[in-house]
């Protein structure tokens, strides 16, 4: 299969060998259940131990490519991982601590309003403000959710912001780098260069980053239900990663 294949993954990958890895996880759905509010994911004692493990166990070839702030990664992952890219790749953290930063959209503050304006018709609706991007979570508000969309492409066409739909959100961000992007730069670095890229995660943002692993020579895993994807394997939830990441050596 070639980066540019979609298949229906529909079968869990073998036992990972850390010897020669470079490992890149998702977070949300992936190391962590997905929640009804994005606050209500917190630190677990078994996810902190894994990623000490793993850190060590890989030799620091080990990143984090999240739709989070990078903020929010580092308080839900008690800031074990260095290298870390947020926001959807707009934010990058490099293993030696150095952040690249953008410059965000000057029309973000005008999307937020009308953002939470449509929130106003619903408790459930929920806007989020990622400095970067504006997220509009409509999970505890399904019945918005053809509205929520809508809105979000009138914002988009009007403002040039990039649209990034996933699980239950709709996000308007500055447009930039995507995880396929974040994972290709921390490749082309130590320590993670040379090494076999393995993506983890579970959303629709990170297929470029399905398709960056399998370009460099490595594989994607897919967590959740089957469905087209770039991924080679797929996992049916959070609970079996975890599990498969524990029995890495």
């Amino acid at each position: 299969m070639n980066a540019h294949d979609t298949i229906t993954a529909n079968r869990p990958p073998a036992a990972l060998s850390l010897e020669g890895t470079a490992l890149f996880l998702d977070l949300d759905g992936t190391l962590a259940p997905i929640a009804s509010r994005p606050q209500d994911v917190k630190p677990t004692p078994r996810v902190t131990r894994l990623i000490d493990r793993l850190h060590t166990g890989l030799e620091g070839r080990l990143a984090v490519l999240s739709g989070r702030t990078l903020a929010d990664v580092d308080r839900i992952l008690e800031r074990r991982v260095t290298a870390v890219a947020s926001v959807h790749g707009l934010i990058r953290r490099t293993s030696d601590g150095e952040i690249l930063d953008r410059t965000p959209h000057p029309e973000l503050p005008s999307v937020e309003q009308a953002c939470r304006e449509f929130a106003q018709q619903d408790s459930g609706l929920i806007v989020e403000d990622k400095g970067h991007s504006i997220a509009l979570h409509y999970r505890l508000a399904p019945a918005f959710a053809e509205s929520a969309v809508g809105l979000a492409q009138e914002l988009a066409e009007r403002t040039g912001l990039s649209l990034q739909p996933g699980h239950m959100v709709v996000e308007l961000r500055t447009p930039g780098p995507s995880k396929g992007d974040s994972l290709r730069q921390f490749m082309a670095a130590p320590p993670f260069e040379g090494a076999v890229p393995v993506f983890v995660g579970d959303d629709l943002t990170d297929e470029p980053a399905f398709r960056a692993a399998a370009a460099l020579g490595g594989y994607g895993v897919l967590v959740g239900p089957p469905r087209p994807t770039a991924a080679r394997w797929r996992m049916a939830d959070v609970n079996a990663v975890l599990a498969w990441l524990e029995a890495a050596r």
